[in-house]
């Protein structure tokens, strides 16, 4: 059963509360002064309109391009956001142009249709401060208006990986809309890769960080929710452009036989018309391929302990 908000991170709510934080409709007040959100988008000024209030930090907003008025939206509903219109839409790597501009140790990631519960953010840079070898700190992530566990939880709360002094799980993967990061940590991987534009691009920045040294790590006690749209994305849409990043992270990152695998699978999953629509386009490829650049030994050994290797 999913426990009320109030039972979540009590401690940080405290000071949440302490520091003003307000009800959604109301001026937004900053929870933690070491957090900010970033939000991209594309489209999607209605959900910005609901969202963009709920924020308890100070907001970025990157806006991949849209043409329906986005940026007008959040104007006025976040007044105190600093908005960054791109020319082009760049997908995840608007999210690194957001990190730049944020003026926080600490970044929490956000969607146009998501947002974190009273006192998580506190609890993050709490958990940050207090463990500098992580990277990113991935929440529980509660979706639609049920507030369901989204189905990958599990999967990370049960990763197989050693975890040895870490403050949670040891992960190699994790949800942005549901993560918050270091932001040096962060800049010094990369950030999103531009071969790699959405959904899907949290792989390669995961493996990333993994060669340097840095961790992933999963707390349960920290919550975002997420209220997708249903008309969002058709699902064998979602799934082809899942299997597109997923073999272009393996020409990025991975040995041959990884991409001859994720070919086999593609096939296997939809025959010949899933395979081609699912493949990159020449353009990613070609970019995957100019800086292809293997991982270490240690983190190919890891992904063949949680099966995917």
């Amino acid at each position: 059963m999913t426990q009320p908000e109030t039972q979540q991170v009590p401690q940080a709510q405290e000071r949440a509360r302490t520091a003003g934080a307000t009800a959604p409709d109301a001026a937004p007040k900053v929870e933690d002064a070491r957090v900010s959100v970033v939000v991209m988008s594309r489209d999607r000024r209605d959900d910005l309109a609901a969202s963009m209030r709920r924020h308890r930090a100070p907001v970025v907003f990157v806006d991949n391009a849209s043409a329906d008025g986005s940026p007008e939206v959040v104007r006025r509903v976040r007044p105190d956001a600093r908005v960054v219109r791109l020319r082009e839409n760049r997908g995840a790597v608007a999210r690194n142009v957001g990190v730049r501009e944020a003026a926080t140790p600490y970044v929490a990631f956000a969607d146009d249709d998501s947002w974190w519960a009273p006192g998580s953010l506190c609890a993050a840079a709490d958990l940050l401060d207090a463990h500098p070898r992580v990277a990113v700190v991935q929440a529980r992530v509660l979706v639609g208006p049920q507030e369901r566990e989204d189905s990958f939880m599990a999967v990370l709360r049960d990763s197989p990986l050693e975890r040895g002094s870490l403050p949670g799980p040891r992960l190699l993967g994790f949800v942005a809309c549901g993560a918050v990061v270091r932001r040096t940590a962060f800049l010094d991987a990369g950030g999103f890769d531009p071969a790699v534009p959405f959904p899907g691009e949290e792989e390669v920045l995961t493996l990333r960080l993994a060669g340097l040294g840095r961790a992933v790590v999963y707390a349960d006690h920290l919550v975002a929710h997420h209220h997708p749209a249903t008309s969002r994305h058709s699902p064998d849409a979602r799934r082809r452009a899942v299997a597109r990043s997923a073999l272009t992270s393996a020409l990025l990152l991975r040995p041959w036989r990884v991409v001859g695998a994720r070919l086999r699978a593609s096939l296997a999953a939809g025959g010949r018309h899933h395979l081609a629509a699912a493949l990159p386009t020449a353009r990613q490829a070609v970019s995957a391929l100019r800086r292809r650049r293997r991982l270490p030994a240690a983190v190919e050994r890891d992904l063949r302990v949680v099966g995917q290797g």
